[in-house]
C-alpha cells in the first residue's frame, strides 16, 4: 500500500492582517478549522471592521489576490489559505474611522459626535445587539458541564479513531443507510469539519469523492469511491468484497 498513517493535529496557519479602517499590519495564527464567522468576530477586534458587514480577501505572498472568504460557515481550511499569507478585511461603512477619530473630527471637519454608553445600549440596528442575538463574545453562554462532556467525546472518539489502521478492511454502517464495504485510507483530522475521521476507499461508487474535499487531498481513490466517516459508523473485521447475489439483495 502506498498510503501511509496520516493524523493532522493541531492544524494552524500563520497570516498578515490588514483592515480597512486603519492603516496597520498584524501576523496572527488561526486554526484552520475555525470557521469564516468565527474569523471575523476576531478580526473585528484587531482590525476595527464590523464583522456584520466585513468581506475578506485573501492574498498570496506575492500580495497578488487569491479569493474572497465569502462563505460565512466554511472553514479556514477550505480555502488555499498557507503561512505568510495576507487577509484583508475590507469594510467601507467604517473606512477610515479610526483616523478621523484620532484627529478628533469627521471626514468633512466637523467634530465627532460623541454617544453615550445608554444611548448606544438603546439602539436596535448596532453590532452590540448582533453580538447579543447571536451570544457572541461577552454574550456567549460557557456552560461547564457541556464543555467537559465534549472534551470527553473528543477524547473518546480520538482513542477509538487510532485503532484503525490505513489498509484495514472495513464496513460502513452509517443509519439510515445501507451498509458499505470497502479498506481504510485515512485516518484523522480534516480541514473541512473538525473532529476525527475515517477515510474509506469504498468498493463500490457510492462514495461522494475521490478523496479530496474542498480541493486538499487525503487518499487516491475513482470519483465517487470515496468517503468520509466517523469512527463509531466504521467496524474492521473480515470483510470480504460482495459478489454480484449480494449487491442485488442489498
Amino acid at each position: 500500500m502506498s498510503d501511509q498513517f496520516v493524523v493532522l493535529s493541531g492544524d494552524f496557519v500563520t497570516i498578515k492582517i490588514t483592515g480597512s479602517a486603519s492603516d496597520f499590519t498584524s501576523e496572527r495564527r488561526f486554526p484552520k478549522g475555525m470557521t469564516i464567522f468565527e474569523l471575523k468576530s476576531k478580526l473585528e477586534l484587531v482590525t476595527g471592521c464590523s464583522c456584520s458587514t466585513m468581506t475578506l480577501e485573501l492574498y498570496d505572498t506575492e500580495d497578488k489576490l487569491v479569493c474572497t472568504l465569502s462563505n460565512n460557515d466554511a472553514m479556514l481550511g477550505s480555502y488555499p489559505v498557507e503561512d505568510g499569507m495576507r487577509i484583508h478585511a475590507n469594510d467601507p461603512a467604517s473606512k477610515g474611522a479610526f483616523d478621523f477619530a484620532a484627529a478628533g473630527a469627521s471626514a468633512d471637519g466637523k467634530p465627532l459626535y460623541t454617544m453615550s454608553d445608554e444611548e448606544y445600549r438603546k439602539k436596535g440596528d448596532t453590532f452590540l445587539q448582533f453580538k447579543k442575538a447571536n451570544k457572541l463574545g461577552e454574550f456567549a453562554k460557557v456552560d461547564p458541564e457541556a464543555e467537559r462532556k465534549n472534551r470527553e467525546a473528543e477524547a473518546e472518539e480520538k482513542a477509538l479513531a487510532e485503532t484503525f489502521t490505513v489498509g484495514s478492511r472495513c464496513e460502513v454502517s452509517v443509519p439510515g443507510q445501507a451498509s458499505r464495504r470497502g479498506e481504510v485510507a485515512f485516518v484523522g483530522q480534516t480541514s473541512f469539519k473538525p473532529g476525527w475521521w475515517i477515510g474509506v476507499r469504498l468498493d463500490e461508487p457510492f462514495g461522494k469523492n475521490d478523496g479530496s474535499v474542498a480541493g486538499k487531498r487525503y487518499f487516491q481513490c475513482p470519483p465517487k469511491y470515496g468517503g468520509f466517516f466517523k469512527p463509531k459508523d466504521v467496524a474492521i473485521g473480515d470483510y470480504p468484497e460482495l459478489g454480484l447475489d449480494e449487491l442485488d439483495e442489498i
